[in-house]
């Protein structure tokens, strides 16, 4: 039985695409790097692919951060501050869960992301629900990036 992880999304499962990894043993963030190279100019957001999705328990969610060093020297920020990926954004019936990186680049300069490059981190996470809550009875999630409003 799977817990959780990564697992490369169908279409780029050609492409060469390594899973992400934490660096050392006491790293918290699996590293998520870039599918595809990226331009983004000064004051412009834009999604990156990872060629990635995530699958977890029903009450945890992978929160994607941005990789300090892009914040710091590069002056990139992730556009919604905390990516959030729900458990049941994997394989949902409209999606296959890829994730995807949103960046904003506050500096001066445009910024190039390489394919491959490390772009953000991704932690897994238990979150509780408060008494009461029936948001998960009987609702479906359908559809991709953005896609929590339109649960049938």
């Amino acid at each position: 039985m799977k817990t959780r992880g990564f697992e490369i999304v169908s279409s780029y499962a050609e492409r060469g695409i390594g899973l992400p990894q934490r660096k050392t043993a006491q790293s918290a963030g699996y590293d998520l790097a870039a599918a595809e190279a990226a331009n983004i100019a000064p004051g412009a957001s834009t999604l990156i692919p990872t060629g990635i999705k995530a699958y977890m328990q029903p009450d945890e969610v992978l929160c994607i951060h941005i990789r300090s060093s892009l914040a710091v020297k590069r002056h990139l920020v992730l556009t919604n501050s905390v990516g959030v990926v729900d458990a049941d954004y994997y394989n949902n019936p409209d999606n296959e869960g890829h994730i995807y990186i949103a960046l904003t680049n506050r500096g001066m300069e445009p910024v190039d992301i390489a394919r491959g490059e490390r772009i953000a981190q991704g932690i897994f996470q238990r979150y509780l629900t408060a008494d009461g809550d029936e948001a998960g009875e009987g609702a479906l999630r359908r559809g991709g990036f953005g896609s929590t409003g339109s649960a049938s």
